[in-house]
């Protein structure tokens, strides 16, 4: 498992607290910009709005200060975690995950953040999507930008939504030049083939109207007719991300279908009573789990060539609150997971000695997401560097050096 040790090292904070640990083993990383990309090759984003807790998903045991920064909240071998090296667990909600580990097809990615340094919800989740530094500064995302340097072959053109995005609307990563398709779980009931072909004739003389309802009618076939609730309406809450992960398969699984997909989930935002092995967070853990097991489930074969990253607009505070929750903070962690995924803990990890945290409060992110984003496009993808860096993440220099992240 890669490493990115800086003079911040895991050895150095161990040897002051016990002075006596070896060195855990250090991998040289790869430089990033390896990999080529076949025309098969699926991306799956997944948004956890709220802010995850990412020392609770993927808690740093190893770690000679966690144990007292988290309190009676820390995780231990006795709370059934899931082993990912001497540093690095997993929840115990997260199950599926483990399995992928095991075969090496989940990418832990710790210390993580966007530029953001700021605590509002909505500013955050704007950089994240827009791929810039400040809020507000585009109104097209960073994966709708990307969709527009997507490889060219004359033996399997490119269809014309490469993306969908699975949400209650377009968010705005997936907004701007390129056409995308999009879907969300509806609560009302469903609308009948006679009333489809009478708004069919009806906007038969419009070319918009008459593409928009075709297009709505093709995704809706695609959702299917499971997943209804007693009052005929679909399924919601957590149920609503299992859902949008099997019909983001079904998307992804047309030969002339998108390439790329955006699935969210909301109330990450744990305040109050976070919990540990049980509660709110790990219930919503659970329900991530199901719902990328369902995802891996769906795609059958189409997952050895698909890549799924989930990432989250910050972090959480290091130490637990008055009302047993955390507040809002800085760095986290984001998973990649997948076939096409190299299986391996990517992190310059910081520590959590009080001197290390940022602002004396939260982990202090040590990797920008972008470049995770862009080396996933250029090695997964098969997108330009160069379309990257000018398009995709401008004014921004992608870092050098990082792993591969997908397998060759």
């Amino acid at each position: 498992m890669s490493h990115l040790y800086s003079r911040r090292t895991l050895l150095q904070q161990v040897a002051a607290a016990a002075g006596t640990l070896a060195a855990p083993a250090v991998l040289v990383p790869r430089m990033s910009f390896a990999a080529a990309a076949t025309g098969d090759a699926r991306l799956v984003l997944v948004l956890l709005r709220g802010a995850l807790d990412g020392l609770a998903a993927a808690p740093p045991v190893g770690d000679p200060h966690y144990t007292s920064a988290r309190g009676e909240m820390a995780l231990s071998p006795a709370d059934g975690i899931i082993p990912l090296d001497d540093l690095f667990a997993l929840h115990p909600a997260l199950s599926f995950m483990g399995a992928q580990w095991q075969q090496r097809q989940l990418a832990l990615l710790h210390a993580v953040a966007t530029p953001y340094r700021e605590r509002s919800h909505f500013d955050a989740q704007d950089v994240l999507e827009s791929g810039h530094a400040r809020p507000h500064a585009a109104q097209s995302g960073w994966l709708n930008r990307a969709l527009g340097g997507l490889p060219r072959a004359a033996d399997m053109p490119l269809p014309r939504q490469p993306g969908v995005a699975l949400a209650s609307g377009v968010p705005l990563v997936m907004r701007g030049p390129s056409e995308v398709a999009s879907w969300a779980p509806s609560r009302l009931r469903q609308v009948t083939d006679d009333t489809l072909e009478r708004l069919a004739d009806l906007y038969a003389g419009d070319a918009l109207l008459s593409r928009r309802l075709a297009d709505a009618a093709a995704a809706q076939a695609l959702a299917g007719e499971g997943a209804m609730d007693g009052a005929g309406g679909r399924a919601g809450g957590l149920a609503q991300l299992a859902q949008a992960a099997s019909t983001a398969a079904g998307f992804l699984l047309r030969a002339d279908g998108p390439r790329v997909a955006v699935l969210e989930t909301t109330g990450w935002d744990t305040h109050a009573n976070q919990g540990q092995t049980q509660g709110v967070l790990a219930t919503r853990l659970a329900a991530l789990d199901a719902g990328l097991r369902t995802l891996h489930d769906e795609l059958g074969t189409a997952w050895q060539h698909t890549a799924v990253l989930v990432v989250t607009e910050f972090g959480r505070t290091v130490a637990f609150n008055g009302t047993r929750g955390t507040d809002h903070g800085t760095g986290s962690a984001a998973f990649l997971l997948g076939g096409a995924v190299r299986g391996q803990v990517v992190s310059d990890w910081p520590g959590l000695s009080p001197g290390a945290l940022h602002e004396q409060r939260d982990l202090a992110p040590t990797l920008d997401l972008r470049d995770i984003q862009a080396a996933l496009l250029h090695q997964h993808l098969g997108i330009e560097e160069g379309f990257i860096t000018r398009e995709v993440f401008p004014g921004h220099a992608v870092r050098r050096g990082l792993p591969d992240l997908v397998s060759g």
